[in-house]
């Protein structure tokens, strides 16, 4: 008997740089799951209303430049989430009374240490967090959990971050690990990076890009110039998918009523 497929997808804009249908499409027909994963590209947030109104919908993630604009259109959030500030996937339940719950959870968290740690060594115990947008909160929340203390870095400097231009060589060599959590450099605006000091970066750095496409970014390009470990988000990106997974599909994760 025929049976509707699930449906999953990506709330963003824009999406054109973006692997995670691919992802999601060949995991469900590499195990034979009834499910399809869809690209909601949408120009506002409060498009959101007419997503979540989908039949059969289970789950989705959320990208740039939503991850805390979503954050009011939850039932619940998750403990981590609500620390960083900022939510990538969204489960969503359907109650025995016929509403629909909307649960935020951040598997960015999660998929950024998967990655990061083989890399690190003693020498990592400052970072650089560049941009200061939902991505940025979720990585400087991962990197506290292990210790790591951060810097934000933008165009402007407010109470949580300093300016590009107040960036000196003793702070870049004090901070080994740059994390680069900006847009600038993603597909089709691939020429773009950010305006660090790249002359104050060397062998000891880690310079790790959250954008995966392209891979190398130019902000990799230019670091890995300059002798230092450069990564992008790819593998990144596949961790927090399968985290993402894993909430969609246990009950264990739900959450209680933020």
């Amino acid at each position: 008997m025929y049976k509707e497929p699930d449906i999953y997808g990506l709330v963003g804009y824009p999406l054109g740089h973006s692997y995670s249908q691919h992802f999601f499409s060949e995991k469900f027909e590499r195990e034979g799951i009834n499910a399809r994963y869809e690209n909601f590209e949408i120009p506002q947030i409060s498009d959101i209303v007419e997503i979540i109104a989908i039949p059969g919908l289970k789950g989705f993630n959320v990208t740039i430049p939503y991850k805390q604009a979503i954050i009011p259109y939850l039932d619940r959030i998750s403990p981590l989430a609500r620390k960083a500030n900022a939510v990538n996937v969204v489960k969503v339940l359907d109650m025995p009374d016929g509403t629909r719950v909307l649960e935020g959870h951040n598997t960015d968290c999660g998929g950024f240490l998967y990655d990061i740690k083989p890399l690190l060594t003693p020498q990592h115990r400052k970072a650089l967090i560049l941009g200061t947008g939902g991505a940025a909160h979720a990585i400087c929340t991962a990197l506290e959990e292990i210790g790591i203390s951060s810097i934000r870095v933008s165009r402007n400097s407010n109470t949580d971050s300093v300016r590009y231009s107040d960036l000196s060589e003793q702070t870049m060599q004090e901070h080994k690990l740059i994390v680069q959590c900006t847009p600038l450099g993603m597909y089709p605006d691939i020429h773009s990076y950010p305006p660090v000091p790249y002359g104050a970066i060397g062998h000891g750095h880690i310079c790790y890009d959250l954008v995966y496409n392209p891979d190398p970014t130019q902000f990799m390009a230019r670091c890995a110039a300059q002798g230092a470990t450069v990564r992008g988000g790819i593998g990144m990106l596949h961790q927090q998918a399968i985290l993402a997974w894993e909430i969609w599909n246990d009950n264990s994760h739900n959450i209680s009523s933020k």
